[in-house]
């Protein structure tokens, strides 16, 4: 499912679009039972929380579709989190995956700079930004987290100027392969010779990834003895860019 991208957003296809990525979120953040999704809330003036809310993750999402996520989530997973048995796990790092397959059902969409904020403060954040919705994750019936996403939709705008500027910039590229998740139980069994799957087949291409954001996807192949990349396909928003420097 992806955003809509009209001039004028209709309220109720951006509820149901954020309705869809809270579920996909609800998959993944640590809970002791099944997360569900509530019913979603468009009043910033009545967003649910967690009784026992701890501490908000916020994140820009890019791609797409451009906007900010935020999960608030219950003392009890922070306090799980920060007393695993690998020892003290990053809040933002261990529900970046939640927020990742959040981001996934709104098209080609990365989460970027996700970091940990005051509840309040976070849903403040996003009100400034203009309308979002919030959704409620119920385990058992019982509220105990909150996700909330604004989007926007992206802005036409000349890049002929700025690239002109930006030509001699050192960006870091990166080849991505593959990812898996994999529970703490399964960390702790770790072995040297043991063989992590990937969640891509060894024939899929690899995606090749500026700052971050997907440009690319190509072949991995040999050139020297060194790994290279093979082009094979330009994402839309990467060949846009190209035709603007020409």
């Amino acid at each position: 499912m992806t955003a809509p991208r009209t001039d004028s957003q209709d309220s109720q296809t951006v509820t149901e679009v954020v309705a869809a990525a809270a579920r996909a979120a609800a998959n993944l953040v640590p809970s002791s039972s099944v997360l569900t999704a509530g019913a979603p809330v468009s009043d910033p003036d009545t967003v649910p929380l967690p009784t026992s809310a701890a501490v908000a993750v916020t994140a820009g999402l890019s791609g797409e579709v451009s906007g900010d996520v935020v999960l608030v989530v219950s003392g009890d997973v922070v306090d799980a989190l920060q007393n695993s048995p690998v020892g003290h796990l990053d809040v933002a790092s261990a529900l970046r995956p939640a927020l990742e397959a959040a981001a996934a059902t709104l098209g080609r969409v990365r989460v970027a700079s996700e970091r940990t904020e005051e509840p309040v403060a976070a849903l403040d954040g996003l009100r400034d930004k203009g309308m979002f919705v919030a959704v409620p994750l119920l385990a058992d019936g019982e509220h105990q987290a909150t996700f909330a996403l604004q989007v926007t939709l992206p802005a036409t705008r000349n890049q002929r100027g700025s690239l002109e500027l930006l030509r001699h910039v050192a960006m870091e590229v990166t080849v991505e392969i593959g990812r898996t998740r994999m529970t703490v139980q399964e960390l702790l069994s770790l072995h040297p010779g043991e063989v992590v799957e990937l969640d891509r087949a060894a024939s899929a291409p690899a995606d090749l990834l500026v700052n971050g954001t997907l440009i690319a996807r190509g072949e991995v192949v040999v050139v020297d003895e060194d790994f290279g990349l093979r082009i094979s396909e330009i994402v839309t928003d990467a060949a846009e860019l190209g035709q603007a420097a020409s």
